[in-house]
C-alpha cells in the first residue's frame, strides 16, 4: 500500500491496515470504482474498501472508522440496482463482508443452520444437499454470488417463495454489530443458556434489522430454520393469450398453496431469457434433469421432453406461467399439479412443455452472465408487492406510463419486460425491467464469464436512453407509492420513509438514533439521512 495516497484519510487507511493487513485494505482506484457502483448506477467514489476475513477483525475495524467520522457501507455480493450500497459522499469506507463466509453450524437434530453473513445462498444449498435438508426459501437468481447478509438487508426472494416466502420469513436469530463495536444478538440467541432455535420469545428484534439496507446495524451471523428437502418435484408451464388471464391464474395458484414457485414471464421476458441459452449449457441442464429425478425412468422421460421441446416451444405474444411443485410423495405432488392444471385450464390456459421451470431448478445458481444482455444491452428492474386484489390495477396503471413514454422509448431504443411472482398466499409481485443500450458499469465488465463477454461488445454511451429509463423509474416509483405497494431492495430508490405514517417514522428515527447516533451506517438508504 502507498501511504502517500493523497487523501485526507491517510491516517485512517494506515490504522485499518495495521489491524487488517495491507492486502485487506483496497485503495486502488479501479477497484474502488467497482465497489462503489451497483448494477445500475454510480455516484461518489469511496475512500477505501476493506475486506475483513473474520468477525474479530470486523469488530476491531468498524469502531476505528466510526470514530473517524467517515460513513460505513456494508457490501455483500453487490448484485443490487437501487443504490443500496452506492456512496453518497467520498468520506466513505465500504466493508466487503464476502470473506466472512463460514458455515458455523448445521444442526440436523434441531433443524437450523447458523452462518456468517458473507456466505452465499449457493454455498448453503450445497452444504445442506448431502444431509437431505434445505432452507425453505433457498436462494435468489443471483445466489451464486448474493450473500445472506445482503439478502436479509434487501429482501431476497425467489426459490421456494410461493410457499415459504422470503429470506425474512425463515430467519430465527441474528448477530448484529453496531458502529461503536457493540454486538447484539436477536431471537433466542439473545438469551443466556439458549440455542438460536426460536425467533419470538418476547418482541421480535430480528425485524428491526431486516430490510434495513444496512442502516441500523452490521449483520455478522444469521440462523435459519431448515426443512427436509422434498423428495419429489414436478413442473408445469401454461400459455395465456393476455396478461390478465395469466396473472389471475398466478394469484389463484398462489392462494392455493400448491406451488413452491410460481411466476409469469411476459413475451419480452421469455424471448430475452431464451436468447441467453446456448447448446453447451442446454446439455448440462439436460444431464442434471436426468440425474436429479428420484426415478431413472422419469428422468429419461423428462430429458426426452426437454430435447424435443427445444427453445421454440413458446409462441410469440403469449404470457407463460411457470410452476414448481414439490413434496414428500409423488401422489401428493401429482395432486398439486392437477389442482394447478385445473386452475390454468379454467382461465383459458394452454399447457406446453415445462422446460423453463425445469431448467431453472436443475441449476438454480448459474453464472451471472445475465447481468448484461446477450447483445450487450443494459437492464434495470423495479418491483412492487401488492395484494392480489390490486394486481390488475397495478398492471393497468403501469401500462399507462409505458404508453405515455412510448414515443421516447421507441426513439431511443428503450424496451420493457415484466416478471410477476407469487409470494406466499398473500402477495403479488410486479417487476418491470427496462432494457437499453448504453456504456457499461464496472460490474458488467467483471462479473460475467470471459467467454460470454468475448461474444458481445460494449455499446457507446447513450445519455438520451438513460434519461428515458430514469424518468420511467421515477414515475413507476411514484405509482408504487400511490398504490401503497411494498418493495424489496429499497436502497436509495423507493419512497419508504417519505410514505411512512408520521408516528411510525418517528419511532424508526428514534431506533436509528439509538443504534447509529451519528448516522454513519449507509446514510440515505431507506430514506434515513
Amino acid at each position: 500500500m502507498n501511504l502517500s495516497y493523497d487523501k485526507k484519510n491517510d491516517q485512517l487507511i494506515s490504522d485499518l491496515s495495521d489491524i487488517l493487513g495491507q492486502d485487506s485494505v483496497i485503495i486502488d482506484k479501479t477497484e474502488r470504482e467497482f465497489y462503489s457502483a451497483d448494477v445500475y448506477s454510480k455516484d461518489k467514489l469511496c475512500s477505501a474498501v476493506v475486506r475483513p476475513n473474520n468477525k474479530d477483525l470486523l469488530t476491531k475495524s468498524v469502531p476505528i472508522v466510526s470514530k473517524s467520522g467517515y460513513s460505513i457501507i456494508i457490501r455483500g455480493g453487490g448484485m443490487s440496482y437501487t443504490k443500496g450500497y452506492v456512496p453518497t459522499k467520498e468520506d466513505t469506507i465500504i466493508f466487503d463482508l464476502s470473506a466472512l463466509n463460514r458455515i458455523i453450524e448445521v444442526n440436523e437434530v434441531d433443524m437450523y443452520i447458523t452462518v456468517e453473513t458473507g456466505v452465499t445462498w449457493k454455498e448453503i444449498y450445497e452444504k445442506l444437499k448431502p444431509t437431505g435438508l434445505r432452507l425453505p426459501f433457498f436462494g435468489t437468481f443471483s445466489g451464486i454470488r448474493a450473500t445472506v447478509g445482503g439478502g436479509l438487508s434487501q429482501g431476497a426472494l425467489f426459490m421456494g417463495t410461493a410457499r415459504y416466502g422470503q429470506a425474512a420469513d425463515i430467519v430465527l436469530s441474528m448477530e448484529v454489530l453496531l458502529p461503536d463495536g457493540t454486538l447484539i444478538k436477536t431471537g433466542q440467541s439473545g438469551f443466556k443458556n439458549s440455542k438460536p432455535f426460536y425467533r419470538t420469545y418476547g418482541p421480535d428484534l430480528n425485524g428491526i434489522f431486516i430490510h434495513d439496507g444496512g442502516s441500523l446495524g452490521i449483520k455478522t451471523q444469521a440462523t435459519f430454520r431448515l426443512i427436509t428437502a422434498p423428495k419429489e418435484t414436478d413442473y408445469l408451464t401454461f400459455l395465456f393469450p393476455d396478461v390478465n388471464s395469466a396473472c389471475l391464474s398466478l394469484s389463484q395458484v398462489a392462494k392455493s398453496g400448491a406451488a413452491e414457485e410460481a411466476y409469469v414471464f411476459d413475451p419480452v421476458s421469455t424471448k430475452k431469457n431464451l436468447s441467453t441459452l446456448n447448446i453447451k449449457e442446454d446439455l448440462k441442464t439436460i444431464a442434471k434433469v436426468a440425474t436429479e429425478q428420484s426415478s431413472i425412468k422419469k428422468g429419461i422421460v423428462d430429458v426426452s421432453k426437454l430435447v424435443l421441446s427445444g427453445k421454440k416451444f413458446i409462441k410469440e405474444d403469449m404470457f407463460s406461467l411457470h410452476v414448481v411443485c414439490a413434496g414428500r410423495r409423488i401422489n401428493s405432488v401429482k395432486d398439486d399439479i392437477n389442482l394447478i392444471r385445473d386452475i390454468c385450464m379454467k382461465n383459458n390456459g394452454n399447457e406446453i412443455p415445462n422446460s423453463i421451470p425445469k431448467a431453472v431448478r436443475s441449476n438454480p445458481f448459474k453464472p451471472l452472465n445475465g447481468v448484461i444482455g446477450s447483445k450487450g444491452d443494459r437492464w434495470v428492474a423495479l418491483n412492487a408487492k401488492v395484494p392480489h386484489s390490486q394486481s390488475q390495477k397495478i398492471i393497468s396503471e403501469a401500462d399507462k406510463i409505458f404508453e405515455k413514454y412510448k414515443n421516447e422509448m421507441d426513439q431511443f431504443g428503450v424496451s420493457v419486460s415484466r416478471l410477476f411472482i407469487a409470494i406466499g398466499t398473500h402477495a403479488f409481485s410486479y417487476e418491470p425491467v427496462f432494457h437499453w443500450f448504453d456504456s457499461w458499469l464496472p460490474i458488467h465488465k467483471k462479473i460475467p464469464e470471459k467467454n460470454y463477454l468475448s461474444k458481445i461488445k460494449e455499446p457507446e454511451e447513450n445519455v438520451d436512453a438513460a434519461m428515458v429509463v430514469d424518468k420511467l423509474r421515477k414515475e413507476m416509483v411514484n405509482l408504487f407509492a400511490e398504490l401503497g405497494a411494498s418493495s424489496n431492495q429499497i436502497g436509495k430508490t423507493y419512497l419508504y420513509a417519505e410514505m411512512l405514517n408520521p408516528n411510525t417514522l418517528s419511532l424508526l428515527k428514534s431506533i436509528k438514533n439509538y443504534l447509529d447516533p451519528n448516522t454513519q451506517l449507509n446514510p440515505g438508504v431507506i430514506g434515513l439521512n
